[in-house]
């Protein structure tokens, strides 16, 4: 029995799919979903790709991208390189790289985000201030540096 489809056609698949298995990648930092229905309260780190379809209650760090799906809420900020958003947030949304506001997404808060890599769909609500990102300027990291090292020995 097979839990997932190949998009080896592409008629077969949404483009949200197909930008999260670009994001995923393989190996070590893979893709967590948390699925609809789903609570989370509390901060999520990851070294990849979080989907989130439920609601999060907390700040979202992933190393990779989040996708917030139309259904997906996220009370909190997010801080990633690529986000591509399609439901609700309220808080700060930071892509270092990419950002993408889908016509379904909802954000109260503050985005930063580079300009030449920030895509905003007919329909997409925001209420907040935007901050441009310069290109030059020193990357603010995903992940803290103390959460991405390893653990020290004693």
């Amino acid at each position: 029995m097979a839990f997932f489809k190949k998009l080896d056609n592409p008629g077969s698949g949404t483009m949200a799919r197909e930008k999260i298995g670009r994001m995923s990648g393989s190996g070590e930092n893979g893709m967590s979903i948390i699925g609809p229905g789903m609570n989370v309260s509390g901060d999520l780190v990851t070294d990849g790709t979080v989907r989130i379809e439920g609601r999060v209650e907390g700040t979202v760090r992933a190393a990779k991208g989040v996708v917030l799906g139309r259904e997906g809420e996220v009370i909190g900020d997010i801080v990633t390189q690529d986000a591509v958003i399609g439901g609700r947030v309220s808080g700060t949304v930071l892509a270092e790289s990419r950002l993408e506001l889908q016509s379904t997404a909802v954000i109260d808060g503050e985005i930063r985000a580079r300009a030449q890599h920030l895509q905003l769909d007919e329909g997409a609500r925001f209420n907040g201030q935007i901050r441009m990102i310069d290109e030059g300027a020193e990357p603010m990291r995903a992940l803290p540096a103390e959460a991405s090292a390893a653990p020290q020995e004693r």
